[in-house]
């Protein structure tokens, strides 16, 4: 994996060692108004960025690729991640700490990874799921 820039912002792959920056991030109450709950602990966290590190399952049946939001500012402002699956269709999802919604940065990170996906992956068929609440709790694009 590599990091991936778009205008006013970077993509970094995801390591363990961004869940100290990104637990504050994800505790925003906001994001969960409608579903699932803030990571229980920053050793939670932790772990479970170890495991994404692994970029998939032993198995080899799927790719895990996850990239930090950072912004021109050095701020963290969220996630976008992409479950990669034989025949070119990918799961993606995206996380923004709700200071930073409805200001571009959803989708120009979105469009980043997409060519990205597109280009390095092979991806054709996308399925989106966000909490935002400019795209509802659901959409396929």
């Amino acid at each position: 994996m590599r990091s991936i820039a778009a205008p006013g912002l970077l993509l970094e792959p995801l390591l363990a060692s961004h869940a100290h920056d990104m637990f504050a991030v994800l505790a925003d109450p906001a994001i969960y108004e409608f579903e699932n709950s803030a990571p229980p602990s920053e050793a939670w966290l932790h772990e479970r960025y170890q495991r994404l590190q692994l970029r998939g399952p032993a198995d080899g049946s799927e790719l895990w690729l996850n990239w930090v939001i950072r912004l021109d500012t050095q701020e963290l402002a969220g996630y976008v991640q992409a479950t990669v699956m034989p025949g070119g269709r990918a799961f993606i999802a995206y996380e923004l700490n709700s200071r930073f919604w409805r200001r571009g940065i959803g989708g120009r990170a979105v469009g980043a990874m997409l060519a990205t996906l597109g280009r390095d992956c092979g991806v054709r068929d996308l399925s989106l799921f966000s909490r935002q609440p400019t795209f509802g709790r659901k959409a396929c694009c």
